[in-house]
Protein backbone atom coordinates (compact mmCIF):
# COMPACT_ATOMS: atom_id res chain seq x y z
CA UNK A 1 0.00 0.00 0.00
CA UNK A 2 1.09 3.24 -0.82
CA UNK A 3 -0.26 6.89 0.87
CA UNK A 4 -0.06 10.08 -0.08
CA UNK A 5 1.62 12.44 2.76
CA UNK A 6 0.00 15.75 3.66
CA UNK A 7 2.47 18.65 3.39
CA UNK A 8 0.68 22.09 4.61
CA UNK A 9 1.18 24.59 1.89
CA UNK A 10 2.08 22.24 -0.56
CA UNK A 11 0.40 18.93 -0.62
CA UNK A 12 -3.11 20.04 0.02
CA UNK A 13 -6.57 18.89 -1.66
CA UNK A 14 -5.87 20.72 -4.97
CA UNK A 15 -2.20 18.76 -5.59
CA UNK A 16 -4.21 15.44 -3.75
CA UNK A 17 -6.69 15.54 -6.76
CA UNK A 18 -4.57 16.21 -9.36
CA UNK A 19 -1.01 13.89 -8.30
CA UNK A 20 -4.45 10.87 -7.35
CA UNK A 21 -5.52 11.08 -11.34
CA UNK A 22 -1.82 10.02 -12.30
CA UNK A 23 -2.77 6.31 -10.16
CA UNK A 24 -0.41 4.58 -8.11
CA UNK A 25 -1.89 6.05 -4.66
CA UNK A 26 -4.01 3.90 -2.63
CA UNK A 27 -4.57 6.42 0.04
CA UNK A 28 -3.95 10.20 0.89
CA UNK A 29 -3.92 11.52 4.73
CA UNK A 30 -5.21 15.51 4.75
CA UNK A 31 -3.26 18.10 5.87
CA UNK A 32 -3.75 18.75 10.10
CA UNK A 33 -6.74 20.49 11.22
CA UNK A 34 -5.65 22.15 14.04
CA UNK A 35 -7.79 21.91 17.45
CA UNK A 36 -7.70 23.56 20.35
CA UNK A 37 -10.01 24.10 22.83
CA UNK A 38 -13.39 24.14 21.13
CA UNK A 39 -16.04 21.74 19.05
CA UNK A 40 -14.74 22.90 15.60
CA UNK A 41 -18.22 23.87 12.96
CA UNK A 42 -18.42 21.41 10.28
CA UNK A 43 -17.17 23.72 7.63
CA UNK A 44 -13.69 23.80 9.21
CA UNK A 45 -13.54 20.20 8.70
CA UNK A 46 -14.57 20.40 4.64
CA UNK A 47 -12.28 23.54 4.53
CA UNK A 48 -9.76 21.42 4.64
CA UNK A 49 -10.83 18.04 3.35
CA UNK A 50 -13.04 19.12 0.29
CA UNK A 51 -13.40 15.53 -0.17
CA UNK A 52 -15.66 14.80 2.55
CA UNK A 53 -18.10 16.42 0.03
CA UNK A 54 -17.72 13.38 -2.72
CA UNK A 55 -17.76 10.58 -0.21
CA UNK A 56 -14.35 10.92 1.09
CA UNK A 57 -12.70 10.43 -1.64
CA UNK A 58 -10.56 12.45 -4.50
CA UNK A 59 -12.13 12.91 -8.26
CA UNK A 60 -10.19 10.12 -8.46
CA UNK A 61 -11.50 8.09 -6.27
CA UNK A 62 -8.99 7.29 -4.06
CA UNK A 63 -10.01 7.26 -0.44
CA UNK A 64 -8.64 10.41 2.10
CA UNK A 65 -7.63 10.07 5.74
CA UNK A 66 -8.51 13.31 7.87
CA UNK A 67 -6.01 14.28 10.49
CA UNK A 68 -5.60 16.37 13.80
CA UNK A 69 -3.29 18.33 15.44
CA UNK A 70 -3.75 19.03 19.02
CA UNK A 71 -3.12 18.21 22.43
CA UNK A 72 -6.00 18.30 24.63
CA UNK A 73 -7.97 14.63 24.35
CA UNK A 74 -10.85 15.19 25.59
CA UNK A 75 -11.24 18.32 22.57
CA UNK A 76 -9.62 16.40 20.17
CA UNK A 77 -11.91 13.04 20.96
CA UNK A 78 -15.41 15.53 20.22
CA UNK A 79 -13.81 16.61 17.10
CA UNK A 80 -13.12 13.09 16.26
CA UNK A 81 -16.57 12.30 16.73
CA UNK A 82 -17.66 14.79 14.44
CA UNK A 83 -15.37 14.35 11.65
CA UNK A 84 -16.18 10.90 11.67
CA UNK A 85 -19.98 11.87 11.21
CA UNK A 86 -18.70 13.60 8.05
CA UNK A 87 -17.55 10.30 6.15
CA UNK A 88 -13.74 10.33 6.10
CA UNK A 89 -11.63 7.28 5.83
CA UNK A 90 -10.21 6.87 9.37
CA UNK A 91 -8.99 9.54 11.44
CA UNK A 92 -5.26 10.52 11.39
CA UNK A 93 -3.53 11.98 14.55
CA UNK A 94 -0.59 14.38 14.25
CA UNK A 95 3.06 13.97 15.93
CA UNK A 96 5.10 14.66 13.55
CA UNK A 97 4.67 18.30 12.65
CA UNK A 98 8.26 19.85 12.94
CA UNK A 99 6.91 23.79 12.47
CA UNK A 100 7.96 25.85 15.32
CA UNK A 101 4.92 27.72 15.44
CA UNK A 102 2.71 24.35 15.90
CA UNK A 103 5.25 23.11 18.46
CA UNK A 104 5.59 26.60 20.48
CA UNK A 105 1.03 25.99 20.94
CA UNK A 106 1.67 22.35 21.89
CA UNK A 107 1.24 20.16 19.05
CA UNK A 108 2.92 17.98 16.34
CA UNK A 109 6.36 16.80 17.51
CA UNK A 110 6.78 18.61 20.62
CA UNK A 111 4.53 15.82 21.91
CA UNK A 112 6.74 13.20 21.22
CA UNK A 113 8.78 14.12 25.09
CA UNK A 114 5.28 13.55 26.66
CA UNK A 115 4.35 9.65 25.56
CA UNK A 116 2.04 9.05 28.31
CA UNK A 117 -0.25 12.20 26.66
CA UNK A 118 -0.04 10.79 23.25
CA UNK A 119 -1.30 7.81 24.51
CA UNK A 120 -4.51 9.49 26.69
CA UNK A 121 -5.05 11.52 23.09
CA UNK A 122 -5.02 7.97 20.94
CA UNK A 123 -7.23 6.38 23.78
CA UNK A 124 -9.73 8.95 23.62
CA UNK A 125 -10.59 9.40 20.25
CA UNK A 126 -10.31 5.88 19.45
CA UNK A 127 -13.47 5.55 22.06
CA UNK A 128 -15.19 8.59 20.71
CA UNK A 129 -15.22 7.37 16.72
CA UNK A 130 -17.19 3.96 15.48
CA UNK A 131 -15.46 1.41 15.98
CA UNK A 132 -15.08 0.78 11.93
CA UNK A 133 -13.41 3.92 11.72
CA UNK A 134 -10.05 3.62 11.36
CA UNK A 135 -7.87 5.99 13.80
CA UNK A 136 -4.08 6.27 12.96
CA UNK A 137 -1.38 8.37 14.16
CA UNK A 138 1.61 10.09 12.67
CA UNK A 139 4.84 10.31 14.68
CA UNK A 140 8.64 10.98 13.81
CA UNK A 141 11.56 9.46 15.61
CA UNK A 142 11.67 11.92 18.53
CA UNK A 143 11.72 15.82 18.99
CA UNK A 144 15.48 16.77 19.94
CA UNK A 145 16.32 13.24 20.05
CA UNK A 146 15.35 9.51 19.58
CA UNK A 147 15.76 8.17 22.85
CA UNK A 148 12.08 7.63 23.26
CA UNK A 149 10.82 7.21 20.16
CA UNK A 150 9.89 3.19 21.70
CA UNK A 151 7.71 4.94 24.21
CA UNK A 152 5.99 6.79 21.82
CA UNK A 153 5.16 4.01 19.21
CA UNK A 154 4.71 2.00 22.50
CA UNK A 155 2.20 4.20 23.63
CA UNK A 156 0.01 4.65 20.02
CA UNK A 157 -0.19 0.60 19.82
CA UNK A 158 -1.46 0.29 23.25
CA UNK A 159 -3.82 2.87 23.29
CA UNK A 160 -5.66 1.24 20.18
CA UNK A 161 -4.52 2.77 17.00
CA UNK A 162 -4.45 0.84 14.30
CA UNK A 163 -1.60 1.79 11.74
CA UNK A 164 1.27 4.04 12.63
CA UNK A 165 3.41 6.18 10.27
CA UNK A 166 6.82 6.83 10.96
CA UNK A 167 8.72 9.69 9.71
CA UNK A 168 12.33 8.25 9.59
CA UNK A 169 14.10 11.56 11.37
CA UNK A 170 13.53 13.86 14.38
CA UNK A 171 12.29 16.90 14.65
CA UNK A 172 15.50 18.53 15.16
CA UNK A 173 16.62 16.66 11.87
CA UNK A 174 14.02 18.19 9.55
CA UNK A 175 14.17 17.42 6.00
CA UNK A 176 17.36 17.04 5.74
CA UNK A 177 18.60 13.41 4.65
CA UNK A 178 19.48 10.93 5.21
CA UNK A 179 15.90 9.37 6.98
CA UNK A 180 16.87 6.97 9.48
CA UNK A 181 15.42 3.77 7.88
CA UNK A 182 17.33 1.87 10.45
CA UNK A 183 16.35 3.22 13.54
CA UNK A 184 12.75 2.89 12.42
CA UNK A 185 13.15 -0.63 12.07
CA UNK A 186 13.97 -0.83 15.34
CA UNK A 187 11.31 0.83 16.74
CA UNK A 188 8.67 -1.40 14.84
CA UNK A 189 10.40 -4.36 16.16
CA UNK A 190 10.61 -3.53 19.52
CA UNK A 191 6.63 -3.83 19.50
CA UNK A 192 5.30 -6.74 21.21
CA UNK A 193 3.10 -8.86 19.63
CA UNK A 194 0.03 -7.81 21.51
CA UNK A 195 -0.01 -4.62 20.08
CA UNK A 196 1.73 -5.23 17.03
CA UNK A 197 0.29 -3.11 14.53
CA UNK A 198 1.12 -2.01 10.23
CA UNK A 199 4.20 0.29 10.67
CA UNK A 200 4.27 2.45 7.46
CA UNK A 201 7.47 3.78 6.56
CA UNK A 202 8.08 7.83 5.32
CA UNK A 203 11.24 9.75 4.28
CA UNK A 204 13.61 9.98 1.81
CA UNK A 205 11.65 7.89 -1.06
CA UNK A 206 12.44 9.65 -4.24
CA UNK A 207 12.99 6.85 -6.32
CA UNK A 208 11.52 3.03 -6.99
CA UNK A 209 15.44 1.94 -5.85
CA UNK A 210 14.76 4.11 -2.92
CA UNK A 211 11.33 2.03 -1.99
CA UNK A 212 13.19 -1.36 -2.35
CA UNK A 213 15.90 0.11 0.28
CA UNK A 214 13.36 1.43 2.12
CA UNK A 215 11.31 -1.59 2.67
CA UNK A 216 14.63 -4.02 3.13
CA UNK A 217 15.92 -1.95 6.02
CA UNK A 218 12.81 -1.01 7.36
CA UNK A 219 10.89 -4.32 7.00
CA UNK A 220 7.78 -2.24 6.33
CA UNK A 221 5.47 -3.13 3.56
CA UNK A 222 3.91 -0.04 3.56
CA UNK A 223 5.31 3.42 2.56
CA UNK A 224 4.30 6.65 2.79
CA UNK A 225 5.38 9.49 -0.02
CA UNK A 226 5.34 13.55 -0.28
CA UNK A 227 8.26 14.88 -1.74
CA UNK A 228 9.02 12.54 -4.07
CA UNK A 229 5.44 12.02 -5.63
CA UNK A 230 5.42 16.14 -5.79
CA UNK A 231 8.67 16.04 -7.37
CA UNK A 232 7.49 12.75 -9.63
CA UNK A 233 3.64 12.31 -10.05
CA UNK A 234 4.80 8.83 -11.69
CA UNK A 235 6.79 7.51 -8.50
CA UNK A 236 3.99 5.34 -7.18
CA UNK A 237 3.12 3.97 -10.27
CA UNK A 238 7.01 2.99 -10.63
CA UNK A 239 7.56 1.54 -7.38
CA UNK A 240 4.75 -0.58 -8.04
CA UNK A 241 6.31 -1.76 -11.27
CA UNK A 242 4.17 0.38 -13.72
CA UNK A 243 6.25 2.67 -15.49
CA UNK A 244 5.69 5.87 -14.49
CA UNK A 245 4.41 9.46 -15.86
CA UNK A 246 6.48 11.14 -19.16
CA UNK A 247 6.26 14.82 -19.39
CA UNK A 248 3.50 14.52 -22.16
CA UNK A 249 0.62 13.51 -19.37
CA UNK A 250 1.75 16.63 -17.08
CA UNK A 251 0.75 19.92 -19.17
CA UNK A 252 -3.23 18.94 -18.47
CA UNK A 253 -2.81 18.41 -15.05
CA UNK A 254 -0.54 21.72 -14.63
CA UNK A 255 -3.55 23.39 -16.42
CA UNK A 256 -6.43 21.49 -13.92
CA UNK A 257 -3.98 22.73 -11.12
CA UNK A 258 -4.18 26.30 -12.03
CA UNK A 259 -7.98 25.89 -12.34
CA UNK A 260 -8.67 24.40 -8.62
CA UNK A 261 -6.00 27.10 -7.51
CA UNK A 262 -7.90 29.90 -8.98
CA UNK A 263 -11.13 28.70 -7.00
CA UNK A 264 -9.04 27.71 -3.82
CA UNK A 265 -6.34 30.75 -3.27
CA UNK A 266 -6.52 33.92 -3.28
CA UNK A 267 -5.57 35.95 -6.34
CA UNK A 268 -2.36 37.08 -5.12
CA UNK A 269 -1.23 34.05 -4.20
CA UNK A 270 -2.32 32.11 -7.20
CA UNK A 271 0.93 32.22 -9.49
CA UNK A 272 3.41 31.30 -6.58
CA UNK A 273 1.22 27.73 -5.73
CA UNK A 274 2.12 27.16 -9.65
CA UNK A 275 5.50 27.93 -9.87
CA UNK A 276 5.86 26.03 -6.50
CA UNK A 277 4.88 22.76 -7.97
CA UNK A 278 7.54 23.38 -11.00
CA UNK A 279 10.15 23.92 -8.69
CA UNK A 280 9.93 20.36 -7.58
CA UNK A 281 9.08 18.67 -10.94
CA UNK A 282 11.86 20.50 -12.32
CA UNK A 283 14.09 18.21 -10.17
CA UNK A 284 12.58 15.33 -12.18
CA UNK A 285 11.56 16.97 -15.59
CA UNK A 286 13.66 19.08 -17.74
CA UNK A 287 10.86 20.39 -19.41
CA UNK A 288 9.87 21.49 -15.69
CA UNK A 289 13.03 24.09 -16.02
CA UNK A 290 11.73 25.55 -18.90
CA UNK A 291 8.05 26.17 -17.65
CA UNK A 292 9.40 27.25 -14.85
CA UNK A 293 12.07 29.58 -16.73
CA UNK A 294 9.10 31.04 -18.73
CA UNK A 295 6.79 31.77 -15.60
CA UNK A 296 9.43 32.87 -12.81
CA UNK A 297 8.67 36.76 -13.53
CA UNK A 298 5.06 36.39 -14.39
CA UNK A 299 2.61 37.30 -11.15
CA UNK A 300 -0.18 38.22 -12.95
CA UNK A 301 -2.76 35.73 -13.16
CA UNK A 302 -3.98 36.74 -16.94
CA UNK A 303 -0.41 36.35 -17.65
CA UNK A 304 -0.23 33.04 -16.32
CA UNK A 305 -3.41 31.94 -18.33
CA UNK A 306 -2.05 33.36 -21.29
CA UNK A 307 1.15 31.21 -21.01
CA UNK A 308 -0.68 27.96 -20.88
CA UNK A 309 -2.71 28.80 -23.91
CA UNK A 310 0.06 29.61 -25.95
CA UNK A 311 1.89 26.06 -24.52
CA UNK A 312 -1.78 24.32 -25.53
CA UNK A 313 -1.97 22.70 -22.66
CA UNK A 314 -6.02 21.12 -22.92
CA UNK A 315 -7.86 21.38 -19.69
CA UNK A 316 -8.26 17.73 -18.36
CA UNK A 317 -11.97 16.42 -19.02
CA UNK A 318 -13.83 16.08 -15.36
CA UNK A 319 -17.47 14.52 -14.70
CA UNK A 320 -17.70 16.46 -11.55
CA UNK A 321 -17.26 19.89 -10.48
CA UNK A 322 -14.59 20.68 -8.47
CA UNK A 323 -14.65 20.70 -5.19
CA UNK A 324 -14.31 24.13 -4.13
CA UNK A 325 -13.67 25.46 0.01
CA UNK A 326 -13.12 28.87 1.16
CA UNK A 327 -9.80 30.60 -0.53
CA UNK A 328 -6.90 30.90 1.88
CA UNK A 329 -2.99 30.55 1.42
CA UNK A 330 -1.79 27.90 4.09
CA UNK A 331 1.09 28.24 5.96
CA UNK A 332 4.54 25.82 5.61
CA UNK A 333 4.55 23.08 8.45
Amino acid sequence: MLLLAPMEGLLDATLRDVLTRTGGIDRCVSEFIRVTDMLLPERVFVRVVPELLNGGRTRAGVPVRAQLLGSDPSCLAENAERLAGLGPHGIDLNFGCPAKTVNQSRGGAVLLDEPELIGRIVAAVRRAVPAQVPVSAKMRLGFNDDTRAEECAHAIAEAGADELVIHARTKAHGYRPPAYWDRLAEVRQSLPPRWRLPVIANGEIWTAADAVRCREVTGCEHLMIGRGMVTDPGLALAIKGEGGVAWDVLPPLLQLFWQQVSVRVERRHRAGRLKQWLNYLRKRYPEAQRAYDDLRLLNEPAHIEAWLQRAQTPVVPTTAPILAAPAEMAQPC
